[in-house]
């Protein structure tokens, strides 16, 4: 995967470097911070190729400590002290990794095994419709991006994107 993900990086991005990735120990101390284990494909990315700075669109946020706006690590505890018992409540071990803009994220089920990717998309206005099942998992989302077969290439080209299976387990984990 990472070798895959390396070409079609420098094919997007041909002259600019990417984030050098985290220590271990830098991992293990941003997993103490979330009081979860990141997927292990997620903490790969992280410590063997970059921290963020690639991937579609807006690209990957680093996890911590990074070049972009966002880090995941602060935007995921935020998300959770936010909206803590309310309707809009984060759900616990899903991290956010991409920020698509207009309040929708691309985010990692860090408590499943595959790393299912799921699409907030809060911009319905109601918090049962806000979230979807992008991809089943991690792997499958990223080899989306390698191959631009991802919904986001259709959407930019106009194309319809299809519906995603909505996530019906937003509300029992935002409680958790």
């Amino acid at each position: 995967m990472l070798d895959r993900l390396t070409r079609r990086v420098r094919a997007d991005e041909p002259e600019s470097p990417l984030p050098p990735p985290l220590s271990a120990a830098r991992i293990a101390e941003a997993e103490r911070r979330l009081g979860f284990p990141l997927h292990p494909l997620l903490a790969l990315i992280y410590r063997e190729f970059a921290n963020g700075g690639f991937g579609p669109d807006y690209q990957l946020l680093s996890l911590v400590d990074g070049p972009t706006d966002e880090q995941a690590v602060d935007s995921y505890l935020e998300a959770r002290a936010a909206d803590g018992g309310s309707d809009w409540a984060w759900p616990e071990g899903v991290l956010p990794i991409l920020d698509w803009g207009c309040g929708m994220y691309a985010c990692v089920d860090c408590r499943t095994e595959e790393g299912t990717v799921l699409l907030f998309e809060p911009n319905p206005g109601d918090p049962d419709l806000a979230w979807w099942v992008d991809s089943p998992s991690l792997a499958q989302w990223l080899d989306h991006y390698v191959e631009d077969t991802g919904w986001w290439v259709r959407a930019e080209d106009g194309d319809d994107v299809g519906e995603m299976p909505p996530w019906p387990h937003a509300r029992a984990r935002a409680a958790g």
